[in-house]
Order: structure tokens, then C-alpha cells, then sequence
């Protein structure tokens, strides 16, 4: 099961990546359209897709590399039960908002599924499409939280440290 959840982790943030890549293509479509009138409709409309696609679909493996920033003044202070306690809470209100969060993004890919709603820009767009990557990333960030919550239940949980305080600008 851990290769399994790391897989779709990983899986993720490739996808996350190649929306990078959809970004870098769409902006550079967007100067050559305007530098030789080839006339490309929703250049920067599929830019800010892909853009809002590669942040989502990175949230999970980002969460489980430990570079999401964490306010951890109290977390540092406490010791013992009271740290685990702690921390425990904080995995389970960030799971139910996680929760929350997949539910409602899947929600509002399908009624825009429903609804036919399209993009008001000159591309028309069916919303859906983009939202989808939304919707997913936010599941497999819903998934990543309850897997950090079950470890940390159980005693396994490795968290893994971002050596970002290690640099000093």
C-alpha cells in the first residue's frame, strides 16, 4: 500500500510538472501569436489552466516532502503527550478540511459538467475540464492527510524536515 500511495503521490506531481510545462507553452504561444497574427485564441486562459493545474496536483507529494509551510511555535514548545496531542489535532483538522475541500472542488467540476458552463474568455472552454485537475489534486490531497493521520496514529509517521530553515537570505 505505501508504494502504492507514494505512486499516486509522485504520479501527481508529474502531471503537476508537465502543467508547468502547458504554462511555459501557452505563454509562448500567446508572444508568438502576437509577434506573427496567427490568430490562437485562449493562449492566456490555458496558461492560468495549466498553472492552476500544476499547483494542485503538487499539493499531496509537496505535503509529504515536508515543504509545506507549518507555523510550528507551539509544535517546538510542547513535549511529550502534549506534542502528539497536538499534533494529532492539527493532522485531523487539516484532514476534515482537506475533506471539505476535495468534496466541494468535485462538486463544482460536476455541476459545471451539468451546467455546461464555459469560459468567458475567447476560448469557450467547457470549465469542467480544468476544474477536474483541481478536484483531483485536491482528493490526493485529501488522501495524503488521512495517510499522515493513520501514521501518526499508529506510530510511524516520519516527518519529513524541509532543510529550508538551513538557508539564510
Amino acid at each position: 500500500m505505501r508504494r502504492l500511495l507514494d505512486a499516486l503521490y509522485d504520479g501527481a506531481a508529474w502531471l503537476g510538472a508537465l502543467g508547468m510545462v502547458g504554462t511555459l507553452v501557452s505563454v509562448l504561444a500567446g508572444v508568438l501569436d502576437r509577434q506573427f497574427a496567427w490568430s490562437l485564441r485562449g493562449t492566456d486562459m490555458y496558461a492560468g489552466y495549466c498553472m492552476a493545474a500544476s499547483g494542485f496536483l503538487a499539493l499531496a507529494h509537496t505535503l509529504k516532502k515536508g515543504e509545506h509551510i507549518r507555523v510550528t511555535l507551539i509544535l517546538n514548545a510542547a513535549r511529550g503527550r502534549a506534542r502528539r496531542a497536538i499534533e494529532l489535532w492539527a493532522l485531523a483538522a487539516a484532514t476534515a478540511l482537506a475533506m471539505l475541500f476535495a468534496y466541494y472542488s468535485v462538486k463544482l467540476s460536476i455541476n459545471s459538467w451539468q451546467f455546461n458552463d464555459i469560459s468567458t474568455g475567447n476560448d469557450a472552454t467547457p470549465l469542467w475540464i480544468p476544474q477536474l485537475t483541481m478536484g483531483i489534486g485536491a482528493v490526493i490531497l485529501m488522501i495524503a492527510f488521512i495517510d499522515e493521520l493513520v501514521l501518526e496514529i499508529i506510530g510511524r509517521r516520519v516527518q519529513a524536515d524541509s532543510d529550508e530553515a538551513l538557508h539564510y537570505e
